[in-house]
């Protein structure tokens, strides 16, 4: 009987060193697919990001206001420092990373793990590292935060969406139908339904009420002139512009047609999952945000991390490993192309993945409508911005 020990006690020390062959193994591909993705992406915020983190309420702007609010203090003491909005800019990035790093060691399965790695090895990666800035970021932040806080506070987690609302409208379609998902699958409808009221009710106040009163954008505007970066007065321009008349500087057709590729892939890899009609509306949602303005890849980006956040949220015995590979590999051959018409950095010996040199091109509508006509790109660029106002 003795001599029977050593037979269990090494098939466990046998599994327990594959195990941690294969964890330590993950670990340095994520760390390579990190690093990967900066290299890819990696920029300082531009300008464009920089001017509407300066927009706050107390300026007397009503929409995308909640940045701009809080580092309002130190942007006057320092007269509009750029090292303000970029420090906050990096401070986001940053939270955001330790998320996708908590998301990786703390996931349920290899399978989860597996799905981190993939997001940073393709298009989205970079795209993550290119949008330093922009408030896409805080949206997430804000939205992980909740989650994080839903099972303990729920009251919290409500108000942190009900903050992603004040920091960019667009919440309405990207954090906010992943929170409805969790709630609907942990609450009753009634409880559920309490809790969406608040950022629901704030995301109607915001589009109800003039996204800027009147003169906001103007005394911005004279505030910035002494600034250390070039103020984008497009930027500015959102606020005074309805949409209605947002909708006539582009076409939402060529929008729809441009996100049609990558919402296909990711609609489908969701039904391929087999996951419920919910959560495919969840993964879905930001398709809509066509109809916010022309800048498809970027909606492209947020259908693509809506798709990892709605999987990581799944079980692992959800996961059909065929057709997730089939999707990523499609994800791969899609253009994510970048603003300020700039592009990924290309490692030695060949691109990455398909598509890296296509530039973030305006639709032809744009082109036509602007004064004098737009050359091949329409630019975020810092040195020489369009002539076209955006619409995003």
């Amino acid at each position: 009987m003795a001599g029977a020990h050593p037979v269990p006690s090494l098939a466990i020390v046998t599994t327990t060193l594959a195990r941690t062959t294969t964890s330590r193994g993950l670990t340095a591909l994520f760390v390579l697919a990190l690093l990967l993705a900066a290299y890819r992406g990696f920029r300082m915020p531009g300008d464009w990001a920089v001017t509407l983190e300066a927009v706050s309420v107390t300026d007397g702007f009503h929409r995308r206001f909640l940045v701009g609010t809080l580092l309002h203090p130190l942007a006057l003491a320092t007269g509009y420092a750029y090292w303000v909005f970029a420090a906050a800019a990096f401070a986001v990035l940053a939270a955001v990373l330790a998320v996708l790093t908590a998301a990786f060691f703390r996931a349920p399965s290899p399978w989860h793990r597996l799905l981190v790695v993939g997001w940073l090895l393709l298009p989205s990666g970079g795209f993550l590292f290119h949008e330093a800035g922009y408030f896409d970021q805080v949206l997430y932040l804000l939205l992980f935060a909740a989650l994080w806080q839903l099972p303990r506070r729920p009251a919290v987690a409500s108000v942190l969406l009900t903050a992603a609302v004040c920091t960019h409208e667009i919440a309405a379609l990207t954090v906010l139908p992943v929170f409805a998902l969790v709630l609907l699958r942990r609450f009753p409808v009634r409880g559920a339904a309490v809790l969406l009221v608040p950022p629901v009710v704030a995301e109607l106040a915001v589009l109800g009420l003039p996204a800027a009163s009147a003169g906001a954008v103007a005394r911005l505007e004279t505030a910035l002139a002494t600034a250390d970066f070039t103020p984008r007065a497009d930027a500015l321009a959102l606020f005074e512009r309805t949409q209605s008349q947002s909708w006539q500087l582009y076409s939402i057709t060529e929008v729809l047609l441009r996100m049609a590729p990558i919402f296909a892939v990711v609609v489908a890899g969701a039904l391929l999952q087999r996951l419920d009609a919910l959560a495919v509306a969840a993964v879905a949602a930001p398709a809509l945000l066509a109809f916010a303005g022309w800048d498809w890849a970027r909606w492209g980006f947020l259908l693509v991390v809506n798709f990892a956040v709605v999987l990581w949220l799944s079980p692992a015995r959800d996961f059909r490993p065929l057709p997730l590979l089939a999707a990523a590999a499609l994800l791969a051959s899609l253009p994510l192309p970048y603003f300020d018409a700039q592009h990924p950095r290309e490692l030695p010996g060949g691109q990455a993945f398909l598509g890296s040199r296509t530039v973030n091109t305006a639709p032809p509508s744009l082109c036509a409508v602007s004064e004098p006509p737009c050359a091949s790109t329409f630019s975020r660029a810092m040195a020489s911005p369009s002539p076209l106002p955006s619409v995003a």
